[in-house]
This record gives C-alpha cells, structure tokens and sequence, in this order.
C-alpha cells in the first residue's frame, strides 16, 4: 500500500474510530487523519505481530480491522491524555 492510501485508511479509520468511541473527543479533520494514521500504524503493527495479519491491501478485512482497532487504542490514549491536562488547568 502506497502513502496516499495509508493517510485514506487512516483519516476513514480516525473518523470510525471517533464515531465508536462516546464521548466528545477534539480535534477536527487534521486531528482525526493523524489520529487515524498512527492508529492505522499501530493497528497493523500489533495485528501483525500478535496475529500474523498483514496490512498490504487495502481493500482486506484485516487491514481495516487493525486500522480500526489500533485508532481506537491511540484515540482512548489521546483522551486520557488531554483531560488530565484539562483537569490540572481546571483546578490550577
């Protein structure tokens, strides 16, 4: 898979992610691609090494399902993350 179809997986995986996940998570569009793509990476880093899956279609189940998986873990992340700084300036 080429970088454009990765920065697409990434931004349609980011935006599944966003739509899976309650809650009200920031970010926009540019928010949601690099959120979608280091999920897209992270997904497929764990799906290939836990499961053997490989991220080299882009139309594959398994692609899409790492994609989506790995953007739900850094988007869980990136939740606790910014309301932690957002309850420390709250109280400060």
């Amino acid at each position: 898979m080429g970088f454009i179809a990765y920065l697409i997986l990434g931004l349609i995986a980011g935006a599944i992610a966003k739509a899976i996940l309650p809650g009200k998570q920031g970010g926009g569009l540019i928010a949601t691609l690099i959120i979608g793509v280091i999920g897209a990476m992270l997904g497929g880093w764990i799906g290939g090494a836990i499961f053997g899956a490989e991220m080299t279609k882009f139309f594959s189940l398994s692609t899409w399902l790492c994609a989506i998986g790995g953007s739900l873990i850094v988007l869980l992340i990136w939740g606790f993350i910014t309301n932690k700084m957002g309850k420390k300036s709250k109280t400060a």
